[in-house]
This record gives C-alpha cells, sequence and structure tokens, in this order.
C-alpha cells in the first residue's frame, strides 16, 4: 500500500497524533529539546508488536497563527517538519513528538528564501537527534 511509512518515507495516519489526550500528554511531559524558534516535546511509550501502532514514532505539530500569520508560512513550517520526522523516523524509538512553533520565525515583511528553508530544515533535524535512542 503506498504512502505507508514501513514502506519507505511516507507519513500515514498511523504517524501522526490525532487526539486531544496524545498531546496533552506530551505536553504534560517534562522532556523537550529547544532550537531556534521550536520546541520539541516528546514521551516514550512501551513498544507493542512489532508493525503496531504502538511500535512507532508519532508526531503532532502545533504552528500557532499568532506566531506565524500567513497560512503559507504555517504550510511550509509543516512540511519541513513531517520531511525531518520521515527521514529521522526509522532511527526513532516507540515515543510520541510534538513540534511547537515557539518564537515567530520571521521578521515582518521578510521573505521565505531558500537559506531560510535550509536553516529551519537543519533546526528540525538537529531537534530530531537530540532526543534518545
Amino acid at each position: 500500500m503506498a504512502g505507508r511509512s514501513d514502506q519507505g518515507f511516507g507519513f500515514s495516519t498511523l504517524d501522526r497524533l490525532h487526539r486531544p489526550e496524545d498531546y496533552a500528554a506530551v505536553k504534560g511531559s517534562h522532556t523537550r529539546v529547544s532550537g531556534g524558534c521550536f520546541e520539541l516535546r516528546y514521551r516514550l511509550r512501551q513498544p507493542g508488536l512489532p508493525g503496531s501502532p504502538a511500535d512507532r514514532a508519532r508526531l503532532g505539530l502545533i504552528i500557532p497563527k499568532r506566531l506565524a500569520k500567513r497560512a503559507v508560512l504555517r504550510n511550509l513550517l509543516k512540511r519541513l517538519a513531517r520531511e525531518a520526522f520521515r527521514y529521522a523516523m526509522p532511527g526513532l524509538p516507540p515515543m510520541d513528538m510534538v513540534l511547537r512553533l515557539a518564537k515567530p520565525p520571521l521578521a515582518v515583511g521578510a521573505q521565505l528564501d531558500r537559506l531560510q528553508r535550509q536553516s529551519w530544515r537543519k533546526t528540525m533535524d538537529a531537534l530530531l537527534a537530540g532526543v534518545p535512542r
């Protein structure tokens, strides 16, 4: 089936957090890594059966409109975060993670250039590399 995360670098529905209780559990944990304008909170889970949803890392995203006013910017940050997660996922233990935009990413009127995108992606990669394996 195309799009499954166990077949390449997809981002299926099993790879993301859905319920508010899941977000609350991760946000309530005190384990976090910060860098740049992002904060990554995580909560380790007990592994389940191989291939089950409990045996994989899951990601939730919080990109508030008050910090990133333009939808183009919010969608770009989400795409970059999902891409970074897909590449880091094979080395991650079973855990729930929430990546949150903690500070405004740009000054007013600044353009979304290639260097800025690369900087955000490197920051996200570094945050994902900072979680325990």
